[in-house]
């Protein structure tokens, strides 16, 4: 089974996950909640494009559970599974959405991939992942995916220097390897999904925001602090 992130790791940041991120974050002005909306909605805008409504969802590496409530709010969506590999991280998830029937959580090694999920959603993956376990990684991700489904796979962006900046003030995020769009789409490529559109988002900080309109139309350029490659699994 591939393993996302250290299981050990990412155990010792579990309970001060959010302390450690918003320490990094808090020079965009923005928080994680911003951030983690922001991609959903993306993912969201896409789907309706497409006339994609998922009933089933995997969110990847899915942490101690931050986007587990907006995906499950997308439409059409009926229950969504979070796997990780670090034990303490689902502890809080499960902890965090115990209110919620309709979510669990798993390890990769009791979820096999079995063509059941109508939409992957991966945040921050891969640049944890050492990169001769990346191919398992992503061969786990389109094996998970039913015929004509959906992955939306996203990373920080390494053209741009704040994200690097951000990225060294977070202790997990310290000794990552980052990763260009043209090798995440190359690793897709390699698995069987076919990749419909790279985007880059995130551009403006706070201090900026009255600018956030015109980024859709700067989303083709390497500027934002994160990109997203949207695939899918050819019928």
């Amino acid at each position: 089974m591939p393993q996302e992130r250290s299981d050990h790791h990412f155990d010792r940041f579990a309970q001060n996950y959010d302390q450690n991120l918003q320490r990094g974050l808090q020079i965009t002005g923005e928080s994680k909640q911003f951030y983690a909306a922001g991609r959903v909605r993306w993912v969201q805008r896409q789907l309706h494009l497409l006339g994609v409504h998922p009933q089933r969802i995997l969110d990847y590496g899915c942490g101690t559970g931050s986007s587990i409530r907006l995906l499950l709010a997308l439409d059409g969506t009926s229950r969504v599974t979070g796997v990780d590999v670090s034990v303490s991280s689902l502890a809080t998830a499960v902890r965090d959405h115990s209110d919620l029937q309709q979510v669990d959580f798993s390890t990769p090694e009791r979820l096999p991939p079995l063509g059941q999920f109508d939409l992957v959603f991966c945040n921050g993956v891969f640049h944890h992942i050492a990169p001769p376990q990346r191919a398992a990684a992503m061969d786990y991700i389109a094996g998970s995916l039913k015929s004509g489904g959906f992955a939306a796979l996203w990373e920080n962006n390494p053209w741009n220097p704040g994200t690097r900046w951000v990225m060294r003030r977070i202790p997990f995020d310290r000794d990552a390897q980052m990763l260009f769009p043209s090798a995440l789409r190359r690793l897709a490529s390699a698995a069987g999904l076919k990749v419909l559109r790279t985007r880059f988002a995130f551009i403006c900080p706070r201090t900026l925001r009255f600018l956030r309109p015109s980024e859709r139309l700067l989303s083709s350029l390497p500027l934002g602090g994160q990109y997203v490659a949207l695939c899918c699994k050819p019928p």
